[in-house]
Order: structure tokens, then sequence, then C-alpha cells
């Protein structure tokens, strides 16, 4: 592990001391969680992302016959 500095207000470093009491764990435990947790979410990709790309861009103007075959989902 590579050792960094975080600066908080006096606030946030009274509740993390308390939750790290709480939950008998260091500090440094508490904000490695806090990271790993950030950095799943950050590279997450909402799943409706894509759903509806047809590739077509003009396919909302299209009208009746003029339309494209539906194409089965990927």
């Amino acid at each position: 592990m590579q050792p960094t500095t975080v600066q908080l207000d006096e606030p946030q470093m009274a509740e993390l001391c308390r939750l790290a009491e709480e939950r008998g764990v260091s500090i440094a435990a508490l904000i490695r969680e806090a990271v790993d947790e950030k950095l799943a979410r950050a590279h997450r990709k909402p799943r409706s992302l894509g759903i509806a790309a047809s590739g077509r861009a003009d396919t909302a103007r299209r009208t009746g016959e003029e339309r494209p075959e539906p194409q089965p989902w990927r």
C-alpha cells in the first residue's frame, strides 16, 4: 500500500472516528472502503446504455414501409 495524506474537516473526522470505533476497524480501512465503493460506481455503466441503439440515425423520421426490418438484439 502507498501512504497518502487526506485532509478532513473536524465534523468529518469526528464522524469517521466514531464509525471506526463502532465497527472496530481503523480510519484507514474506512477510507479505503469508501474509495473502493466510489471507484466501483464510477466504472459501472447504466444497464440501459445503448438499449435503443439501432445504428441508424434516421429511424425516427421514417414512416410505414420506409422503416428498416427490425433486427434481433445483438
